[in-house]
């Protein structure tokens, strides 16, 4: 069983930046995909971005593409978020995720999230 938890969310202003981090309680999350998604007030859940195990694979949606950079360290555990030239509409919950297979097309383990809200 891994456990996620995230931080790094807050309030920002548009065009600001934030970094969001996803630490796991396994050392097994080295080996797994990794997501990041998102939830705004009313829609539903939305993909972000997804790293290989190794981190050498990288994708993400088309609307955070250019803004948004997905990392890892397999030293710390950990994935991040680096989320740039935020914007009003990137307000949500972000939600970490873990997947065992590559692309993902599942993921078992799931954050609990935390809030991204930006003031325009």
């Amino acid at each position: 069983q891994v456990q996620l938890v995230e931080s790094g969310g807050g309030l920002v202003q548009a065009g600001g930046s934030l970094r969001l981090s996803c630490a796991a309680s396994e050392r097994t999350f080295s080996s797994y995909a990794a997501g990041w998604f998102r939830q705004a007030p009313g829609k539903e859940r939305e993909f972000v971005a997804a790293i290989s195990g190794s981190g050498g694979s990288t994708y993400y949606a088309d609307s955070v593409k250019g803004r948004f950079t997905i990392s890892r360290d397999k030293s710390k555990n950990t994935v991040y978020l680096q989320m740039n030239s935020l914007k009003p509409e990137d307000t949500a919950v972000y939600y970490c995720a873990a997947s065992r297979s590559w692309p993902p097309y599942k993921y078992e383990y799931w954050g609990q999230g935390t809030q991204v809200t930006v003031s325009s």
